[in-house]
């Protein structure tokens, strides 16, 4: 049938070609172009004798098919007919007409010089970019990269040759604003990142779009509502599939021979006894025993016991004695309060004999209620430990070992009835200076008391430092708005020369200062110099050195402005133009060009040759008191109002290491001995706790602190106890002011 239906097919697209021009079919599918008239009448002559030698199909006699092969023939023809009628009727259309489309170049009809027959010529395709769009040159060849690479950079890429794809210039908000309003149709363009420019959308991406932002389908071709094919019903389609329409295999109605053999396998392994089916189940009302004990002995703990009840006391009793029994006023008070406030749940009752006690009316009420306790509170086992107490503190060596410090009292000088704010101890221990609130600096000698010389100044006393140099002797106290430089009397000419020229021979600053540097005619009372602060800095509540005696610091009270001395040049500066929180202390570093400044709640220290921040010291404490490094200068001491004192290892942590609460009072004043492995701290409680503390050369060996001795001389005056502490340089002697007008020394043993 198939062999039937070509052949007539055949004979059918020869009656329609005309007999005069055959047209190249293979030629109009590929677009081949025909360059000369050889190459063209061979083509044909060729396609004539092949036509002739096909040799037609024996008719298949199409009796033997059954009716549904021939009525789907017929409809197979009847559809073929049809095909060839739309292509008649395509050749036919006028190629001028508007609904030709010529994707070729037109041919040319000519009629051939060798075979004289009418034939169509193609134009000669250009090599030009037209007529392939691969050979295209892309202007933004810079390969498959994410673009986003090139952000941050004037170009966009490297072409072929390995050169920059510089970025196109782009205009601003306004030059886009501009475009818009010059062409309307700018809405209608996106931009290519590949090509670096606005492209315009066509009719079809934009028909795209507006579907997508109404929400319907992209493709303008679909029909929602399109009739439903029918794949398995119909008129003639009961047997026609969509993938296949082949006839049920023979397999399908025949047992499968590999399952019978499985199933006499089974069945002769049943016949054999080696499969065995399960027994009924007979009813057996016989009851079954089994022990409850056999079974596996549980990982869990065992369960808590209860806790006993407590065993009955005196009040319980039946008969109980006549103090355990409530008066009148008890019994009342006892009815009126709450049960949860009641001392007990019952009244002691006397009887006289013990079968005249009735029913207990709560009992079944307290059984309860321990139900409930035992039910609802969780128990939990505790093992008691049997430690002795005094293994747990620490083991520290005995004080005793550890001398020389301070024990006992040996000089006391009453100065005033005001307080002694500061006393400050000479570098070489001989001479203690110290000052009141009245405005009186003391000078007197630390071995035997002996008053040498007293100076009267315009205020109170806010602090006195002597200058830690050994070849000249003098000392700074504050008073309101001024420090005085002070020379003691009865100093070697050679000392009391080498101090005079030190404080006199200096030359002027070299640029203008609201601090006036200004020597003073009262030599012979000892006030060779002086300093004047601004008019608002009020009472300089601090002095501080450094170690080679040529910078001095000092914190004023009212704006607490820091300010840095040089005496040599004479000339002052404020370190900080803003600093934040309020002031309270600052100390050079013994070794090191660092500065350390103490806030009310934290410890900054500052790099004078860099001059930036390098620690942030957080102690903890509400608000800092006292303050005082360790001569090695890895460690410090913060004290506060708070009874805190906090020891800081600079190499470890911004942390305390250690914090000590040995006063019950604020603490006022910390000193380090120079020499000694010494520290004390003084307290508004007027006691000097006394410590020992070694610094170790070794770093992985931590500092040994230990509680020494607790001196009490001082007595607490308004609310003020002892106002500040200094070591003697030489000897393990500590001086102490109050607020009582006493300075002590304390000796050691």
């Amino acid at each position: 049938m198939a062999l039937g239906e070509d052949k007539s097919r055949r004979s059918k697209r020869k009656t329609r070609e005309p007999e005069g021009e055959t047209r190249p079919a293979f030629s109009d599918a590929v677009n081949l172009v025909l360059a000369s008239d050889e190459e063209g009448g061979g083509d044909e002559h060729q396609d004539a004798d092949t036509d002739s030698e096909v040799e037609d199909f024996p008719e298949i006699d199409t009796g033997t098919d059954s009716g549904v092969g021939s009525e789907e023939s017929e409809e197979d023809e009847e559809d073929e007919e049809d095909e060839d009628e739309d292509e008649d009727q395509d050749t036919e259309e006028d190629p001028g007409s508007d609904s030709a489309i010529y994707i070729f170049p037109k041919a040319k009809s000519t009629v051939s010089n060798i075979t004289g027959r009418p034939k169509r010529v193609y134009p000669e395709i250009e090599p030009d970019y037209n007529s392939d769009s691969s050979t295209e040159d892309d202007p933004n060849r810079i390969g498959n990269v994410p673009l986003h690479w090139y952000d941050d950079l004037p170009h966009i890429g490297y072409d072929i040759n390995g050169k920059r794809v510089l970025r196109p210039a782009k205009g601003d908000e306004l030059d886009k604003f501009l475009e818009t309003v010059e062409d309307p149709a700018s809405w209608t363009s996106a931009f290519d990142k590949n090509m670096q420019m606005n492209k315009p959308l066509s009719a079809e991406e934009l028909d795209i779009i507006r579907r997508l932002r109404l929400g319907e389908n992209p493709d303008a071709g679909y029909d929602p509502y399109e009739p439903t094919v029918e794949w398995f019903t119909g008129k003639g389609k009961q047997e026609v599939m969509p993938l296949s329409a082949a006839p049920e295999p023979k397999r399908r109605w025949l047992p499968s021979k590999w399952e019978k053999q499985k199933i006499m396998k089974i069945v002769r392994a049943i016949r054999q006894g080696r499969i065995v089916g399960s027994k009924p189940k007979t009813a057996d009302n016989t009851p079954q025993f089994y022990a409850i004990w056999n079974e596996a002995t549980s990982v869990q703990p065992p369960p808590l016991p209860a806790p006993k009840p407590p065993l009955p006391t005196h009040a319980e009793s039946y008969n109980p004695p006549e103090e355990y029994l409530p008066t009148e006023a008890e019994r009342k008070e006892w009815e009126n309060a709450e049960p949860e406030d009641r001392e007990r749940d019952f009244i002691p009752q006397k009887y006289s004999a013990l079968r005249l006690v009735p029913g207990y009316d709560q009992f079944i009420k307290e059984r309860f209620n321990r139900q409930l306790d035992l039910y609802l509170a969780p128990r939990v086992q505790r093992k008691k430990l049997n430690i002795d107490p005094n293994s747990l503190l620490p083991k520290l060596p005995s004080p005793s070992s550890l001398r020389p410090f301070p024990t006992y009292q040996s000089l006391k000088v009453i100065q005033s009835r005001s307080r002694v704010r500061c006393v400050s101890v000479s570098p070489d221990g001989a001479w203690v200076a110290s000052g009141d609130e009245s405005g009186v600096v003391y000078l007197w000698e630390v071995i035997v008391g002996h008053e040498v010389k007293r100076w009267t100044l315009d205020s109170k006393i806010g602090a006195i430092e002597w200058c830690p140099r050994t070849d000249i002797s003098y000392f700074v106290a504050s008073v309101e708005d001024k420090l005085h430089f002070i020379v003691p009397p009865n100093l070697p000419s050679a000392t009391l020369l080498s101090t005079q020229n030190a404080l006199t021979s200096a030359p002027a600053p070299p640029t203008a200062s609201p601090i006036k540097w200004a020597s003073t005619s009262r030599v012979e009372h000892g006030v060779i110099l002086t300093i004047t602060l601004p008019a608002t800095s009020g009472l300089p509540k601090q002095i501080t050195w450094h170690r080679k005696g040529d910078y001095l610091a000092s914190v004023s009270s009212s704006e607490s402005q820091v300010w840095i001395h040089q005496v040599s040049r004479r000339h002052s500066q404020a370190p900080f133009k803003k600093i934040k929180g309020t002031i309270q202390l600052v100390l050079f570093h013994p070794v090191k060009p660092q500065f350390f400044v103490a806030t009310q709640r934290y410890v900054r220290l500052y790099d004078l040759m860099q001059q930036k921040l390098l620690k942030t010291l957080m102690p903890g404490i509400k608000w800092i008191s006292s303050m005082d490094i360790h001569p090695s200068g890895d460690h410090i001491i913060v004290g506060g109002y708070d009874r805190k004192l906090c020891w800081f290892d600079l190499e470890l942590s911004e942390k305390p290491y250690k914090v000590l609460r040995y006063h019950s009072r604020a603490i006022r004043s910390l000193h380090f001995h120079p020499t000694y492995p010494l520290f004390a701290s003084s307290s508004d409680d007027g006691s000097i706790q006394v410590f020992h503390s070694r610094v170790y050369n070794d770093l992985m060996t931590d500092p040994l602190i230990v509680p020494l001795k607790i001196l009490r001389g001082h007595d607490v005056s308004d609310g003020l106890g002892v106002l500040q502490v200094r070591w003697v340089n030489k000897q393990p002697w500590l001086v102490s002011a109050g607020a009582d007008g006493k300075v002590v020394v304390w000796c050691s043993s």
